[in-house]
């Protein structure tokens, strides 16, 4: 590897190769910058090869494809210039390395976005659309952006370096997937075509088409495209941060906890086991439940569930929320033995003494009851992101207020929302933001077309409720309950356990939504909306 610095911070190199990582980190580099485009000659490495490499070994890693022989644009420029202030720091002390075939495309690059350094300072760029949220209803729709029109310049606003599929948690926790398969590293999702921003919003301005980022850059768009999840509230349970991952309290609701919920599994051998579920809105509302079917035939098949009491306190009136499903489920409940508390919410947690304070709404009124468990598995009550709940975007409910079926924004007509922040009424899962996002992709392309948008989300949604190893009850609905199956009742009736729903779901779904992410491609059945004609 030859190095050559262009400044005392800044150094180019010919092609790099996976195995110069560990010596790049080691020369005290903050970051690397590919000005390469992949398949330049055989035998060229990734970038996104390189950058899991350079993840792994702490580096920032960012992806500026110029085409040898041609001049950078102001586009990659601009990029340059964003990507010298992240990965330089605040004082402009860190280390970048630029690469390319040679090392001339790093240095000339360099030397464009040195020369805009005084508007570097408070950097402002456009797009024809922003993408604030880089999960799998962001990338879905980047993806989908692209395929209806190339020549859109896009931009992807995600602060974190890991994608993790979340769904994959709860299994986790069930001790049938490992934490390793549930996370990929962002780089390696994000549509090459797409200028990824690692940042966080902080604020917005809708009515001059703009964003502010954390370190003070303003993005302008044309389009805007709102898919930042949900808030898991863990502190507004009182004792309940504190004591997470140990004293026995754990969730599914955490990459890093996951493993933990399979260990008490594992280790509990009587006692009481308790799982809550708190009021709407929640992420993959099927989630808490199946931890306590997995649980309970985890702790069947070691023999020890005739010595394990267990509780599931629901905050809701009811097991779920669509009634169709609900005798298959009560079924296992009644197979497993476990003490169903509807209208029970949990309200306090003391991890050293083992103690669960609910809530639980009686015909009397409401009552305070105080649980003794040695095993305790929550769910936290979810909000919207802060920056959007004190936004001009949000409802009452704090989510963004969009038409239900076109995603647009009920004010703002060039701003759409998707996934879990979208202030819809469909059940929040991974299988609604796969249906989400190709109507939202047609609707930005028609809003930037001056058209009026005519796809049209019916409230899909899809809860996999695995209710034990090898069997799934497939709830699939759309708004107000409908349902809304993906195969016919002859091959998989989704109001009954079968096994082909657990293949479909443990084994399939998996790999295609890490294949969806990669590739662009819809996820498992092709949406279903309508266009207008």
């Amino acid at each position: 590897m030859n190095l050559r610095f262009i400044t005392e911070n800044y150094a180019v190199s010919p092609q790099i190769m996976p195995n110069d990582i560990e010596r790049i980190a080691k020369d005290g580099f903050a970051g690397i910058v590919c000005l390469r485009p992949d398949g330049e000659e055989p035998g060229q490495p990734s970038a996104a090869e390189l950058g899991v490499a350079a993840e792994k070994a702490g580096l920032q890693f960012a992806l500026i494809p110029v085409r040898s022989g041609t001049a950078p644009d102001s586009q990659s420029v601009n990029a340059m210039r964003r990507a010298l202030l992240e990965m330089s720091g605040v004082d402009g002390s860190g280390k970048v390395l630029g690469y390319c075939r040679s090392g001339k495309r790093a240095a000339d690059i360099f030397e464009l976005a040195q020369g805009a350094r005084e508007e570097a300072a408070v950097p402002t760029q456009s797009y024809d659309v922003v993408i604030l949220g880089g999960g799998a209803a962001g990338i879905a729709t980047a993806a989908s952006l692209l395929k209806r029109r190339s020549d859109l310049t896009i931009a992807i606003v995600e602060p974190s370096s890991d994608h993790y599929y979340q769904p994959g948690w709860t299994l986790v926790g069930g001790g049938v997937f490992s934490q390793e398969q549930t996370r990929r590293s962002e780089v390696t999702l994000i549509p090459r075509e797409a200028n990824w921003i690692r940042e966080a919003v902080v604020s917005f301005a809708p009515e001059s088409n703009g964003v502010t980022l954390s370190n003070g850059a303003k993005l302008h768009y044309r389009a805007l495209v709102v898919a930042l999840g949900i808030k898991l509230d863990w502190a507004a349970i009182p004792g309940l941060a504190e004591t997470l991952g140990k004293n026995g309290v754990t969730s599914n609701y955490r990459y890093d906890l996951a493993p933990y919920t399979w260990k008490l599994v594992q280790e509990l051998q009587h006692g009481t086991a308790i799982f809550t579920q708190p009021p709407m809105p929640i992420k993959c509302a099927g989630a808490p439940q199946k931890a306590v079917y997995l649980s309970c035939d985890a702790w069947r098949r070691r023999g020890v569930d005739k010595d394990i009491a267990v509780e599931f306190d629901v905050a809701g009136p009811s097991l779920f929320g669509v009634a169709a499903f609900v005798p298959a489920l009560m079924n296992y409940i009644r197979r497993y033995k476990v003490d169903l508390e509807l209208k029970s919410k949990l309200v306090a947690v003391d991890g050293p003494k083992g103690i669960a304070t609910f809530e639980r709404i009686r015909e009397g009124g409401t009552e305070t009851v105080e649980r003794k468990f040695e095993m305790l598995h929550v769910v936290p009550p979810q909000v919207a992101p802060d920056v959007v709940r004190e936004s001009k975007l949000a409802g009452k409910d704090g989510f963004v207020t969009v038409d239900p079926a076109t995603l647009r924004h009920v004010t703002y007509d060039n701003i759409f929302a998707l996934g879990d922040v979208a202030g819809t009424s469909n059940a929040k899962t991974a299988a609604a933001a796969r249906k989400q996002a190709p109507v939202v992709a047609h609707n930005v392309v028609a809003t930037l077309a001056h058209r009026a948008p005519n796809a049209e989300y019916d409230g899909y949604g899809g809860c996999p409720l695995t209710v034990e190893r090898g069997k799934i009850v497939l709830a699939e609905f759309g708004y107000g309950g409908k349902l809304m199956p993906s195969f016919p009742k002859w091959l998989l009736n989704g109001e009954k356990p079968t096994r082909l729903a657990w293949f479909l779901k443990e084994k399939v779904m998996p790999a295609l939504y890490w294949y969806a992410m990669l590739k662009g491609r819809e996820i498992m059945v092709k949406p279903k909306y309508k266009t207008g004609g």
